[in-house]
């Protein structure tokens, strides 16, 4: 492990940690293939998702409490085979993830079954605001097209596009992506993230990370009940809440690391949390 990673991971630490302290890991979070559910991550969605997922933790089967996070990824890279193609012809790229867990008693038997290849596949959750039909480019709800049908020799899938937050990735047992060996689990369309007209970039950011600190305070329900309850919050009132949320998740026990204390001084009044 040379400095370089070393300076990654303690970005998101409150002390800096030693290569003896640390185990590193990677994972295939999702690739640009059409998958057994007929969908497929667009090239622009590969690139939101390798901005998102520096500093995301890892989970078990996408149960966000706070007792179960396991890990978390401080770099991610986009790569490219071209020896392979995907179903509908292009370059098969997929995106990693590079993890790493602080070496304890109680995680140990996770760091064996990691290494033994029992822990393997990982299924990510985020936000796709788009889901558009490779046949005729339309939305899927405004479209005639069938996912899994031919239509003049060319299969109809599911591009997903637009990718506007992304909450947590996790060991899973039954992947759903074939190439990559993960499957995946997205918000649905009623959950997406509505902002006014006319809000700042600072609020807008502010918005999704009570979302997301909702998440896994309380799951899915809590995250779309609080987007609810702060629409019509001001900058000051969403500090607040954003604030009491992360004494909450202090006090279930994770370690709430979207921003880090450096990363915090730097950027003066800007929230934008990584």
């Amino acid at each position: 492990m040379d400095k370089t990673m070393l300076d990654k991971i303690n970005r998101f630490t409150r002390r800096d940690f030693s290569e003896d302290e640390l185990y590193i890991f990677s994972v295939i979070l999702c690739d640009n293939d059409i998958d057994r559910d007929g969908e497929r991550f667009s090239d622009e969605a590969l690139e939101s998702l390798k901005i998102l997922f520096v500093g995301k933790t890892g989970i078990f089967d996408h149960d966000a409490s706070s007792s179960n996070q396991n890990a978390r990824i401080f770099d991610t890279e986009i790569i490219s085979d071209n020896s392979r193609t995907t179903k509908y012809g292009s370059t098969y790229k997929y995106l990693k993830g590079t993890a790493y867990m602080v070496r304890t008693e109680d995680n140990k038997n996770l760091i064996s079954e990691i290494d033994g290849g029992i822990k393997k596949e990982v299924s990510i959750s985020c936000c796709a605001e788009e889901k558009i039909c490779s046949i005729c480019g339309n939305e899927i709800s405004s479209c005639v097209h069938a996912n899994g049908k031919y239509y003049n020799g060319k299969l109809c899938h599911t591009i997903l596009n637009r990718i506007t937050d992304a909450y947590e990735w996790s060991f899973v047992a039954v992947p759903s992506q074939v190439n990559a060996g993960v499957t995946k689990h997205f918000s649905d369309d009623s959950e997406k993230i509505s902002f006014s007209a006319g809000e700042s970039e600072n609020e807008k950011e502010l918005r999704r990370d009570i979302r997301r600190l909702a998440y896994f305070s309380g799951g899915r329900t809590a995250a779309a009940a609080v987007e609810l309850s702060a629409r019509n919050l001001n900058t000051n009132q969403l500090l607040e809440l954003k604030k009491s949320y992360e004494r909450l998740c202090g006090h279930n026990g994770i370690r709430v690391q979207l921003m880090t204390e450096k990363s915090e001084e730097e950027s003066n009044n800007s929230y934008t949390l990584r």
